[in-house]
């Protein structure tokens, strides 16, 4: 292809960008916008990012069957499956500027830079989704990361905000040092970072066993990093911790999602034997090692760490961060099983996960700025002095643990049906895992339940809370959607089916 047959091809590649480049703009403005308005009236900036947001998704959503295309020289492409969780990631980042807006944190700070930052970690989660390019792969991560450090730390008077910023920042430049070692060992053995160029010379070709292997265990430390994976998930609790609540609720579905979009896409293509007519059913073999099996290793004992460290928690964030790293190892059960099922499912419980675990985050936030404290004792009698806020509380918290009738039932029996159709022992192994653990989480977040509905406040601390109105709709949009998925939720998996049979077709 001629250089100017690119640039052509480049420049029609810019009416597939539309979302990204509306949201490029709206950073543009919010900077611009930043600089004019004063200090106490920057929260002004909210509004604007929340209009950006949502003329992105007016563009999103204008590409709903558009099937896929492959953009700027295959360094990107837009099909179903980004489609999805570009629909995901603006969900988040909208609730994320409704639980800035009424926080108590943020309250007289300047927060143009703050709702700037925001917009910009939508637009580096929007090209993880998208990237089929190792260097593209990369530098999304790196824009998503730079911007989650500084967000991470934004309360920067707070001591415990600096070093949740700092631990964030050591912790991500050490993963992306070994990811871009890997990068450049698979670069080594295939001479392109297309993954789609990567898949057709590792099936017609035989590359170097130890030095594949390396490669990808390093590329998966970038991953592992980015979803708070075993033995990369170091960096959660203090960060959870330590940044503002509305970014904690942020980072634990976002840059998750968007973690777990790069991860399914580079296995589902890169590492696959195609030589049978696109047959997906097969894992690319690398000698003796099953990929499958590695990944359901990480699961395994993502969950079970997880949950067992969530049990010694009194602070209510850092228990809700470990049950994130938990939750990680429930949604990777979909991905090891490589079938359409197996990707339907992980989405699905993606989907509900944002719903529940940012709704919780709501809750604390709420119990934040009234009670001033994120202890667990805290939560003592609080069905008798803030009935909806206790009642929300428990939808999430029921729908986090998988009981019905709540999203998370549904999702984690999805996840356990696909592992068990895919027949293989090892399957069946981490099926038994998975139970077991959802077990486990039940008692760590029966005792959030049991402060809230049977342990009486104390005396100080028996009045009524007034919780504002704002938080009530909130509430709402949150826990409907969490109960009704756990009823009626076929419509969202025939979409979620639809958008995972595109993505494997193009295998």
């Amino acid at each position: 292809m001629d250089y100017s047959t690119i640039i052509q091809h480049n420049i029609g590649s810019l009416s597939y960008f539309v979302p990204e480049l509306i949201l490029t703009g709206v950073i543009l403005v919010l900077i611009i916008a930043d600089l004019l308005l004063k200090n106490e009236r920057s929260a002004w900036t909210s509004f604007i990012a929340l209009a950006g947001l949502i003329v992105a998704f007016v563009a999103v959503l204008a590409q709903y069957n558009m099937g896929t295309r492959s953009i700027f020289s295959d360094m990107l492409v837009v099909d179903p499956f980004s489609f999805f969780f570009k629909v995901l990631f603006l969900a988040a980042s909208v609730f994320a500027i409704f639980l800035s807006i009424g926080s108590v944190e943020l309250s007289g700070r300047p927060v143009g830079e703050y709702f700037t930052l925001i917009v910009a970690m939508t637009l580096g989660m929007f090209l993880m989704a998208s990237a089929t390019n190792l260097l593209t792969i990369f530098i999304s991560i790196e824009m998503v990361s730079v911007v989650s450090f500084i967000l991470a730390t934004y309360l920067k008077t707070r001591r415990r905000s600096s070093e949740a910023g700092l631990k964030y920042t050591i912790y991500g430049a050490f993963s992306s040092g070994l990811m871009l070692y890997g990068i450049s060992l698979i670069y080594g053995l295939t001479g392109t970072f297309n993954i789609h160029e990567i898949a057709r010379i590792f099936n017609s070709t035989s590359p170097e066993p130890l030095t594949l292997f390396l490669g990808v265990l390093l590329m998966l430390a970038g991953f592992g990093y980015k979803i708070s994976a075993v033995p990369f998930h170091f960096w959660a609790p203090d960060v959870y911790e330590g940044a503002p609540t509305p970014i904690t609720a942020l980072l634990s579905v976002g840059p998750k999602a968007a973690g777990f979009a790069l991860l399914i896409r580079f296995f589902n293509v890169a590492l696959v034997n195609t030589s049978t007519n696109g047959d997906t059913s097969m894992w690319f073999a690398l000698a003796d090692l099953n990929w499958p099996k590695l990944l359901a290793i990480i699961s395994a004992a993502t969950m079970t760490l997880g949950n067992l460290v969530a049990i010694m928690q009194n602070n209510v964030k850092r228990l809700l961060a470990y049950s994130s790293i938990a939750h990680a190892g429930y949604a990777l059960m979909g991905v090891v099983t490589l079938t359409e099922l197996g990707v339907s499912a992980t989405l699905f419980y993606l989907s509900v996960y944002y719903l529940m675990n940012v709704g919780a985050f709501l809750v604390v936030i709420i119990n934040q700025d009234l009670l001033r404290s994120e202890s667990i004792n805290d939560y003592r009698g609080l069905v008798w002095r803030a009935p909806l806020p206790a009642i929300a509380m428990g939808v999430f918290l029921f729908s986090l643990t998988g009981l019905p009738p709540t999203g998370g039932f549904v999702g984690k029996f999805y996840l356990f049906s696909a592992l068990i159709q895919r027949g293989e022992s090892f399957h069946y192994y981490l099926a038994v895992v998975g139970i077991i653990n959802s077990v486990i989480s039940l008692y760590y977040y029966a005792r959030i339940l049991k402060a809230m509905y049977f342990e009486a406040p104390e005396s100080k601390a028996s009045s009524k809370i007034a919780v504002s109105p704002y938080y009530v709709v909130l509430l709402v949009l949150l826990a409907i959607p969490t109960l009704v998925l756990g009823v009626y939720w076929q419509w969202l998996i025939d979409f979620l089916m639809h958008n995972s049979n595109s993505f494997l077709k193009i295998l």
